[in-house]
Parts: C-alpha cells; sequence; structure tokens
C-alpha cells in the first residue's frame, strides 16, 4: 500500500528542481573547479577563458546567461532575475579592463552569486509568477552590447599592434 502524496508540501523542503542542479553544477565549473594549491582560493573555467582579451568575459557573460533562463523557466520574479543580470553584467564589464578584470573574476564569481540567488529565492516560500519576457530581452540587450564592446577592443588593439 503506498502513501498518498501530500496536498502541499512547502516549496523549503522540495528538493531542488533539475534545472537548479545543472546550474549549480555548471557555476561550481566556471567558478570555483580550481584550487591554488597550498591556499583556499578557488577559480574556474571562467576566470580561464577570461584571461583572452576581450571575447573571454564575453564567452563567460553569454554562458551565464543560462542562468537567466534557469530562472525565467522556475519563474523567479523581475527583481531576482534583475540582480542576476547586474552581476553578470559587472562580471563582463570589469572583465573587459585588462589585468583588473581578470582579478576580478577570481574574487567576483558572478556564477556562483546567480545560483545562490536562485537557490535563495527558492527556498522562500512565494507565489510563482512567470517574469516579464521584457525583462529578459534587456538582459540579452546587455550582454550583446559586452559582445560588441568586445570586438571593438579587439580591432582597436589589432589596429594598434599593426601599427606598431
Amino acid at each position: 500500500m503506498t502513501t498518498p502524496e501530500p496536498e502541499f508540501i512547502p516549496r523549503g523542503e522540495r528538493p531542488p528542481p533539475p534545472e537548479l542542479e545543472r546550474l549549480t553544477a555548471l557555476s561550481y565549473l566556471l567558478d570555483r573547479a580550481f584550487r591554488i594549491p597550498g591556499t583556499q582560493w578557488r577559480f574556474g573555467v571562467d576566470a580561464l577563458i577570461g584571461v583572452i582579451p576581450g571575447l573571454g568575459d564575453v564567452v563567460g557573460a553569454l554562458v551565464g546567461a543560462y542562468s537567466l533562463w534557469v530562472a525565467r523557466q522556475l519563474g523567479a520574479p523581475g527583481v531576482v532575475q534583475a540582480r542576476m543580470v547586474m552581476n553578470l553584467a559587472l562580471d563582463g564589464i570589469v572583465g573587459l579592463v585588462p589585468f583588473v578584470g581578470d582579478l576580478f573574476d577570481f574574487a567576483f564569481k558572478a556564477h556562483t552569486r546567480n545560483q545562490a540567488l536562485l537557490a535563495q529565492w527558492l527556498k522562500t516560500p512565494h507565489p510563482v509568477r512567470r517574469s516579464s519576457v521584457l525583462l529578459l530581452a534587456a538582459g540579452v540587450l546587455v550582454l550583446l552590447a559586452l559582445l560588441v564592446g568586445a570586438i571593438w577592443l579587439l580591432i582597436s588593439v589589432v589596429q594598434w599592434v599593426a601599427a606598431l
């Protein structure tokens, strides 16, 4: 004899959805997969590809856009998604600055922050609403602006080196 399913399980007591588990694995790979021996400092693939001038940080931000898609699928409110966009934008914009951006990638860990925002939101009881498509579009526009900026920076550097 099977026990009947309870009619209501508080959201904080449910197992995490598979989308969040995939996002957790991705954020670990991007932000914390490697440790500097003898220290507690961790870094991930995002910091490694961020070393590629201009383009590396844009690629990291575009891969990080997956967290926005997961937030949208889970029905996260606009304020959570907006903070996630801001984390990615800050990581991408500061990452465009040579050397400073690389150090920032080691410390800021935008992907881990976004995963934590989404996990925290899932732990608290709340009504589920679909977020605005406009907010998602704004996030995509920010990421596209980062891509255009990186391409412009890369072209400028190549022209400068060619002029030497």
